[in-house]
């Protein structure tokens, strides 16, 4: 038995078949919901895989899947790792070009896909030689094979030939600023990187077989439930950080706050993920409006990873849920879990870290650590990716190895680190804002806005300034839509906790902020729109 995911998660399977394995929740007020077991959700996993082998996917080929969260999503991911193919996540909010794109640059032989995206689908897989087979989930065209009947065409057996730790899965990421690119994990590294190496919080295993053995041993009650698309890295680790410690997951089709509440109460879920504010605030709005009272006594943890959530709203949610441990956690899809914030991270200090071991602060050009005090990027070693699929020239320029022959990744965030070890995350290097010489990173300037008491979100971008190359900019989305904000009264505001030049001097009030399903910020579009404000024409 090798460090491979599919191996790991049968082993668990083997020490507790009977153990409630997947909560599924269809959508708001339908009452539909699925529950397998560990045994059931292996046996319907087994199906899938033998209907995909018996359908031509070999040992490496790609699977797109283009889904909503459902069974459906980790059955086929389990599916694919089972034959030794390759499960790749599809961005559900991309549209026919942007399909194409990610079908064409994966190469994809077969794609599971929701009957909500035929007609995308139809179009994008026009444009792909390569993919050859279609399975959707529910009803639609006839151009794809039902998934209900591909699931009953396989065999629920578990004869499958030997697995690697060298098996891949590919995470997509990326599409706000620029095309997405496809990051080619090793099962082994993922396993240590993105999944705790079966221990999150504690000893990763030191041998394969010990990961059923502490299931074995351990009990039940810890529930998990990523709360954010399955399709984005993070809630699919998530998942299976759940699976791998022989624990309940549970997931919604999609994101409702209200029936998130609802089932935390009463699936008693001990561990919510979800992505920054965007996710937060609706939650908390909740609790403290139409839910107040909801039972979330239950929740041990509550953890944002992808965005950062402020100060402002983690007080509020943890005035309504005094108990539960609120984690900012930093990582990407790139090198899995970096670190946490620290108890002082905020507006004031920054987004203050405690990083693992393996991570550091590095100089670009020589990938040497910097000095404390000095700014660098962000940079992991050990179990990480391969690179990107099909473009060594980005690959060239983010993974490198040291003169030990150590792989590492470096990040696109700037980062300083202190004497105690301690790594203050700036931001995006793509993002930061010059103005007149001075940098500023937006998601500072983002946690000063997010504090006045009328905003719901916001985005901060640079526009073109004629004096200073350009200065800072605020789309704000208001609490009350009935509301007002002049830029005067947010300046005033933020003055008190940001330098001069950090301020905005664009205020642009808009309806809703632009974000992924999963939270993460639109930033082309807040620069666009902001822009657009500052030069109108």
């Amino acid at each position: 038995m090798e460090y491979n995911l599919a191996d790991l998660f049968e082993s668990v399977v083997d020490a507790v078949p009977d153990r409630e394995a997947l909560v599924y929740v269809d959508h708001p007020g339908s009452g539909a919901e699925r529950r397998l077991t560990y045994a059931e959700l292996d046996a319907a996993a087994n199906r899938v895989a033998h209907h995909l082998a018996a359908s031509g996917v070999a040992p490496g080929q790609h699977v797109g899947l283009h889904l909503y969260n459902g069974v459906e999503y980790l059955q086929t991911a389990l599916a694919c790792m089972k034959i030794r193919a390759v499960p790749v996540n599809v961005n559900y909010r991309y549209v026919a070009d942007e399909l194409a794109y990610l079908y064409q640059d994966a190469d994809l032989v077969a794609l599971v896909h929701d009957a909500d995206f035929d007609d995308r689908v139809a179009a994008a897989a026009a444009t792909c030689p390569t993919l050859r087979h279609l399975v959707r989930v529910g009803s639609g065209t006839a151009s794809a094979l039902s998934y209900r009947e591909a699931e009953a065409s396989g065999s629920p057996e578990r004869d499958f030939g030997p697995r690697s730790g060298d098996d891949q899965i590919i995470i997509y990421t990326g599409g706000t600023t620029g095309m997405p690119k496809g990051v080619m994990w090793r099962a082994e590294d993922l396993f240590f990187s993105g999944l705790g190496g079966g221990a999150p919080t504690g000893e990763p295993v030191r041998r394969p077989e010990e990961l059923a053995e502490r299931v074995a041993a351990g009990g039940e009650g810890l529930v998990f439930f990523p709360t954010a698309p399955l399709m984005h890295g993070t809630s699919t680790l998530t998942a299976f950080i759940g699976f791998f410690f022989g624990q309940k997951v549970v997931i919604h089709r999609k994101f409702a706050p209200e029936e998130v509440l609802r089932t935390i109460e009463r699936e008693r879920v001990t561990s919510v993920s979800l992505v920054g504010d965007a996710m937060l605030r609706p939650l908390t709005d909740a609790l403290a409006g139409p839910l107040k009272g909801t039972d979330c006594s239950s929740l041990i943890t509550l953890s944002s990873s992808g965005a950062i959530l402020s100060d402002t709203v983690r007080t509020q949610f943890q005035a309504l849920v005094p108990n539960v441990l609120i984690l900012n956690n930093f990582g990407s899809s790139e090198s899995g879990f970096n670190g946490t914030a620290t108890d002082d991270a905020g507006p004031r200090r920054g987004f203050r870290l405690h990083v693992n071991s393996r991570t550091r602060v590095v100089d670009p050009v020589t990938h040497l650590p910097v000095a404390p005090g000095a700014t660098g990027r962000l940079a992991q070693r050990g179990h990480v990716p391969l690179g990107y699929y099909n473009d060594p020239e980005k690959t060239a320029r983010t993974f490198f190895r040291d003169t030990t022959g150590e792989r590492w990744v470096l990040l696109g965030d700037l980062a300083t680190v202190d004497d105690d070890g301690v790594v203050t995350v700036l931001g995006r290097g793509s993002q930061c804002i010059n103005t007149g010489g001075e940098k500023v990173f937006p998601e500072e300037v983002e946690e000063a806005v997010k504090s006045h008491p009328g905003v719901y979100d916001v985005l901060v971008a640079g526009v073109p300034d004629p004096r200073w190359g350009s200065h800072v900019a605020a789309v704000v989305q208001l609490r009350d839509t009935t509301a007002t904000l002049t830029l005067t009264e947010l300046q005033d505001h933020c003055r008190t906790r940001l330098a001069g030049y950090k301020v905005p001097r664009t205020l642009v009030i808009t309806p809703q902020i632009h974000r992924s399903p999963s939270g993460k910020a639109d930033y082309r579009w807040a620069a666009t729109v902001a822009t657009a404000a500052a030069n109108p024409t």
